[in-house]
């Protein structure tokens, strides 16, 4: 039983290789993302409330593009599994154009119903003025942040990429070295430190737009140099030529994960968008704790991408039997970790919103939420590892019903429910929400149990599949 569910030192040694820079590069990027909230939360409630609701916009934007080139990156991971370098650039080319485009559309979303979006997050309890306000903060923020989505996107298509041929350590140390910029420039731009103005939340995101053309800039300018380790890159540009075979297979199994991530993302943003209803305390509150959050759970989001990656390689080798034995064990890894990490989660909420120049209202609400999250992490965990593990395998149909139809089904409507028809506290409400993850929990366990994800998606030309 012990064999089963864990492994030796060479596996762990394994998967500590692969998962620790994209651990590192991801806590980093969240831990300067938390320490830009912070620093926001001292200049005042409405500027954290505004630039928390642009967030979630921006929030939905960054899963759309990760969705694409994650649909595509089922088939990236298999054809360099399979050794097959022109199915890889080919791959890539896919992403780079698909994923501009969605740019391009969302900062016509943006710039068309940027203010009517963000409105839709302040129409709960709490005086018109402050509402205004927030709005004025939000929008000034997302018209700076939409310079740095393209720089983005870019990075997206090229650090997928790398991950997919086992190289993350090169994608850690750009986005450390981005992050560090960020950091540097918010204290800053936002106070106005070493002569500069204090520009606010208009600092913030010029800090941040500035840090993605760096973080930009070190990718592609290092993946160029090396083109003898990154094969995919050669030739790349010379062409934009995508089989249509390939298309057709990309749209057939990774279109279901574009739009999966893409309607989790909006799921997620309307989900908050309820909680909102009780009122503007809530989207201070729970801003500060997704904020914190984000830097906790990295640890096991960053297992379910190392899942993705080693599995599919696994399957793409065609070793089925090695990739049942490697999901078993990383699921159960991932879970036990986020137990550990569940725990020192717990601890700092009782002191992380007293460093926040709020209402104390909003502190001790943020506290709560924050609690219900910690003990909910090791459900979120194996949710996580089991929507990773089903996806590698091309089994993208199931992913979409496991992730996003839940949400939409399950999620949402139990939330718009609780919020318009009872009067049931934001506490025991958001409490009641996360809670349904269990049933999630129970379906990626039959689905994974099953084995119906194993299945090699890119088979060498003279092999049956």
């Amino acid at each position: 039983m012990l064999k089963k569910y864990f492994g030796d030192k060479a596996f762990y040694h394994k998967i500590i290789v692969l998962t620790i820079p994209i651990i590192i590069q991801n806590g980093i990027t969240n831990f300067v993302g938390m320490l830009d909230n912070v620093m926001i939360g001292q200049v005042g409630t409405e500027q954290m409330t505004g630039v928390a609701v642009a967030n979630q916009l921006i929030f939905v934007f960054n899963l759309c593009v990760f969705g694409a080139v994650s649909g595509a990156g089922i088939f990236g991971a298999q054809f360099y599994g399979n050794g097959d370098h022109k199915g890889l650039r080919d791959t890539f080319r896919f992403k780079l154009i698909f994923c501009v485009a969605v740019t391009l559309l969302s900062m016509g979303v943006f710039t068309l119903f940027g203010d009517g979006l963000i409105g839709l997050y302040l129409r709960g309890q709490g005086s018109a003025q402050a509402a205004q306000e927030a709005l004025a903060y939000g929008r000034d923020y997302l018209f700076w942040m939409m310079i740095g989505l393209l720089p983005y996107t870019i990075v997206q298509c090229y650090s997928s990429t790398l991950r997919e041929t086992g190289q993350t350590l090169l994608p850690m140390i750009a986005g450390v070295s981005a992050v560090l910029i960020n950091l540097c420039l918010n204290y800053i731009l936002i106070f106005g430190h070493f002569g500069a103005p204090p520009l606010g939340v208009a600092g913030a995101a010029i800090a941040t737009v500035i840090s993605r053309f760096a973080e930009l800039l070190i990718v592609v300018l290092w993946t160029h140099a090396h083109s003898a380790r990154n094969l995919f890159i050669v030739g790349a540009y010379r062409s934009l030529r995508i089989p249509r075979a390939l298309v057709a297979q990309i749209a057939v199994k990774g279109l279901p994960l574009m739009i999966n991530e893409s309607l989790w993302a909006a799921g997620m943003a309307l989900l908050n968008q309820c909680y909102s209803q009780r009122s503007l305390d809530v989207v201070a509150a729970i801003n500060i704790s997704s904020t914190f959050w984000n830097v906790f759970s990295v640890v096991f989001l960053s297992f379910g991408v190392a899942i993705g990656i080693l599995i599919g390689q696994q399957l793409g080798a065609g070793d089925s039997e090695g990739a049942k034995d490697s999901a078993r064990k990383m699921i159960t890894f991932s879970v036990l970790l986020s137990i550990g990490v569940g725990a020192v989660y717990a601890v700092c909420a009782l002191y992380i919103p007293k460093i926040y120049n709020t209402t104390e209202s909003i502190r001790s609400l943020a506290t709560s939420l924050m609690l219900i999250s910690a003990f909910i992490m090791p459900i979120d965990a194996f949710a996580n590892a089991a929507y990773f593990t089903l996806r590698s395998g091309g089994k993208t149909f199931i992913t979409f019903i496991f992730d996003s139809c839940f949400v939409w089904l399950l999620s949402i409507p139990v939330a718009y429910c609780l919020v318009h028809f009872t009067a049931l506290p934001i506490i025991p409400l958001y409490a009641i929400c996360m809670a349904l993850n269990l049933i999630k929990c129970v379906l990626g366990y039959i689905f994974v149990k099953k084995g119906i994800w194993v299945r090699r998606i890119v088979v060498p030309e003279g092999e049956a599949a």
